[in-house]
């Protein structure tokens, strides 16, 4: 068996903590790990991590490739296909499943598993158990895992089941996500599950469904390798939803319960962790929800109730309870009038590692620069500014103009503007450093690259 995680999104649903650069897969909501690092280690205990792919764009690739390697050091980083386009799930499923098949060389009948890489599950070992045996029993069918329903929700689909065979579901519908009359009625007929978005298929069922509900991407899946990358964006932009399963009379559904959560809202997310902020006070405040980022920050409310508050390091959101939806709006307001703080926050994530931006003035900046194990920023000057480099943290090799310096902890290196340097980590754990940047203009956008491993402009 093998599996595809999708984990291309760029979504802001849950902004301030998600970013366009840095959206929701990649943050650690409610372990240590982050919720793309939570699914690939729930999937290396039914199947070997070599059987494990990813896909992704081109801008979350060094995202992907760094939190998997945190987990998993031998990770191979050709195991992550980088799409050529974002035009949503069916084009990167169908990719995905073309290399499988053509490049991974395996067997048309191999069952795969196609997750997205966001979700959260509550009973792990349920759950694993209900994908072992859809796994199992797909045989040619198309697969998916519905999730049994325990109140009305109006942010999920439905999916509507049909006659029962063996452990699954012949699926007679899909449904949209429904108003709160129509969900309670789906609940109540116990006819209908939740559609987790998880799906189970060969490529020899996959490539027979593409030829008889979508056309368009079967003529392209037929090609070479090379012609389908070249010719990808002639796609159409298609969920895998309407592309195939609301099409097909070959889907079956496993149903299960097992503690799963989308997490598609901040009411979502309150009500899976449940438990307050241990560093929240509230002061005559009832049915409020805090998160924070920072675990060492306090925050306060008096005399209010029924509130969602969400710290960053950059912004506040403040939402009343059920409002979640409304997110979107300042989204949209963020997006209108080029804010910043819609992108990156003041932790930016490159493909070296991170750097945090510790205070931001007019002719000065801070930044505490984090600097992963064996990866090296690119060659680079600035015209603007000089650049101050403290070691806090592992060791440091430095190039400085013509010379080449190692630095460990407490020491120091001054480069001035205009000057070619480079900072490298040739160690085996984390290098950090302080920067202290002076100058007349300190935006990212004065750089002069020489030489960069990750092939950037």
């Amino acid at each position: 068996m093998y599996s595809i995680i999708l984990c291309g999104g760029s979504g802001t649903r849950l902004w301030p903590l998600s970013r366009k650069n840095f959206p929701k897969q990649f943050l650690r909501l409610y372990s240590y790990n982050s919720l793309l690092q939570e699914t690939f280690l729930r999937m290396r205990k039914i199947m070997p991590k070599e059987n494990i792919f990813f896909i992704t764009n081109k801008d979350n690739f060094y995202n992907v490739f760094n939190q998997i390697k945190e987990v998993e050091k031998d990770f191979n980083r050709e195991r992550i296909l980088i799409e050529p386009a974002s035009l949503n799930t069916a084009p990167a499923i169908a990719y995905a499943t073309k290399y499988l098949a053509e490049n991974a060389k395996i067997d048309p009948g191999t069952p795969v598993l196609i997750l997205p890489s966001d979700h959260y599950i509550g009973n792990e070992e349920k759950f694993l158990e209900i994908v072992k045996r859809a796994m199992t029993e797909v045989g040619d069918n198309i697969g998916t895992i519905g999730v049994t329903p325990l109140k009305p929700e109006t942010g999920f689909g439905y999916i509507r089941k049909g006659e029962k065979e063996g452990d699954y579901f012949h699926v007679l519908e899909f449904k949209e996500k429904p108003d709160l009359k129509t969900a309670e009625k789906y609940v109540e007929s116990d006819e209908y599950v939740w559609n987790s978005g998880m799906y189970i298929f060969n490529p020899r069922a996959f490539a027979r469904e593409l030829k008889e509900h979508s056309p368009e991407i079967f003529s392209l899946f037929t090609l070479n390798m090379d012609e389908f990358l070249e010719k990808f964006l002639n796609m159409p932009s298609i969920s895998i939803d309407y592309a195939i399963s609301e099409k097909s009379k070959n889907v079956i559904v496993f149903e299960g319960e097992f503690g799963w959560n989308d997490i598609g809202s901040f009411d979502s997310l309150a009500e899976l962790l449940k438990e307050k902020n241990p560093r929240h006070l509230g002061i005559d405040s009832e049915n409020i929800f805090v998160h924070s980022t920072d675990e060492k920050k306090l925050v306060a409310t008096i005399g209010v109730d029924d509130l969602i508050i969400i710290e960053n390091n950059d912004s506040i959101l403040i939402q009343k309870k059920g409002r979640s939806e409304d997110v979107r709006k300042i989204v949209n307001h963020l997006k209108e009038n080029k804010y910043k703080e819609l992108d990156d926050n003041l932790i930016v994530y490159r493909p070296w590692g991170k750097y945090e931006i510790l205070i931001d003035e007019k002719n000065h900046k801070v930044k505490k620069i984090t600097v992963y194990p064996e990866a090296k920023l690119s060659l680079q000057s600035h015209m603007h500014r000089a650049e101050h480099w403290v070691v806090i943290k592992g060791t440091a090799k430095v190039v400085n103009g013509d010379k080449e310096v190692f630095l460990y902890e407490n020491e120091s290196t001054f480069i001035p503007a205009l000057t070619r340097h480079r900072l490298e980590n040739p160690g085996k754990t984390d290098l950090e450093i302080i920067e202290v940047q002076t100058g007349s203009y300190l935006e990212e956008d004065d750089i002069q690259r020489y030489d960069d491993v990750y092939k950037r402009d």
